[in-house]
């Protein structure tokens, strides 16, 4: 080959430019937000026997006992007798009248800090529920709200009620229509026969609390309580038992170039992703990282008010879900949230978010050739 030829020939780099997430603003249809109500794709073979509970936290290997036998006992035909169908998540509805909720609460309620697996464990009852996926759905309580919105709260009581098990990961109320609205879905679930799961943690009791007027709206709370026998769960976050400390940020060179040479990466400025964040509904972030394997950002800068800060909890779960690495220049990811964000109502948000970015950065040490 001539050198002519040679030097015109484009660069493995020049073939492989980046997406930018500040460009996509992605529309999800009702039928695709039913469709995803399964676990992500991190927990998707996830089972109780792959819980690894630490030894010296008796109450892991308690909760998983607990949940082994809870799942146990949704076999069998649904509480409220309703049918099937041949399309899932919408299903026929009888005029007879359902049976008597049991007594005593009709769901399981994960309490803990994060990173005690509560997230395995929650797709683990959803995996030996013995029911077809289209009676089962799993999703986080952003999910489920911005569900209600899309379809309607009455049509999202039909789509659910035929359902033997509702999971609801990172159960939040943080303002009083979404305390309201979930008391009242829960509740009429609950009387269709619904069995629930969820994880938090925050004690159902003490949702809201530190966010907003809680006790203004105490008797939706404890309606929410009821319905749920709360299994606490101790432990350090797994993601950082026993390794090293998360791994510095790198130069914007490094992480442009690392871009660049990454097929299916995204790259864009930090502070402009924030304010894409903004434009973008929070139950659509996983859809704005459809068909990514990695996201590189540059200048992380601290976060600059809480309303952001909460938004970005929301993009790092979706990106944990879904296994995306992440390779950061500018500052670490336990320097994103001020000390009075830390201490705040939200601060075990942040502190989520802050495992799961430092997680997803040590995945992404592989993209960066020295």
């Amino acid at each position: 080959m001539s050198s002519s030829s040679a030097a015109s020939k484009p660069s493995p780099i020049a073939e492989a430019s980046p997406v930018s997430l500040c460009t996509r603003e992605p529309r999800v249809p009702a039928d695709r937000l039913v469709a995803e109500m399964v676990p992500p794709p991190r927990f998707d073979s996830v089972r109780f026997s792959t819980y690894i509970p630490d030894p010296n936290q008796p109450s892991q290997t308690e909760a998983v006992h607990a949940l082994e036998e809870f799942a146990g006992g949704l076999g069998g035909a649904h509480a409220s007798g309703a049918g099937k169908t041949g399309k899932r998540g919408f299903l026929g509805f009888g005029r007879a009248k359902a049976p008597k909720t049991p007594a005593g609460p009709r769901g399981v309620y994960l309490d803990g800090g994060y990173g005690v697996g509560k997230t395995h464990l929650l797709a683990s009852l959803w995996h030996a529920t013995p029911a077809e996926p289209s009676l089962k759905a799993f999703g986080t309580f952003v999910e489920l709200t911005n569900l209600v919105g899309a379809l309607g709260f009455q049509q999202t009581v039909q789509t659910l009620s035929g359902h033997r098990l509702l999971c609801i990961d990172e159960f939040e109320l943080d303002d009083p229509g979404d305390t309201v609205l979930v008391s009242t879905l829960l509740g009429k679930l609950v009387d269709a026969g619904v069995a629930l799961a969820a994880t938090s943690n925050t004690l159902p009791g003490k949702l809201g609390e530190g966010r907003f007027a809680a006790a203004d709206f105490l008797r939706e709370i404890q309606g929410l309580s009821a319905h749920f026998r709360a299994l606490r769960i101790d432990g350090e976050d797994y993601r950082h038992r026993g390794l090293p400390e998360a791994p510095a940020p790198y130069s914007e060179e490094q992480v442009t170039k690392a871009a660049y040479a990454t097929e299916g990466a995204s790259l864009d400025d930090f502070p402009h992703l924030l304010d894409h964040l903004a434009r973008v509904h929070p139950s659509r972030y996983g859809a704005l990282t459809d068909g990514l394997n990695a996201v590189c950002l540059t200048d992380v800068q601290p976060i600059p008010d809480q309303s952001t800060a909460l938004r970005l909890v929301v993009l790092a779960d979706r990106l944990y879900d879904r296994e995306v690495p992440v390779l950061a220049s500018g500052l670490p990811f336990d320097q994103l949230f001020s000390e009075d964000m830390l201490k705040g109502g939200y601060r075990k948000k942040y502190f989520r978010a802050i495992s799961r970015l430092t997680a997803l950065a040590r995945d992404a040490k592989g993209l960066v050739t020295q």
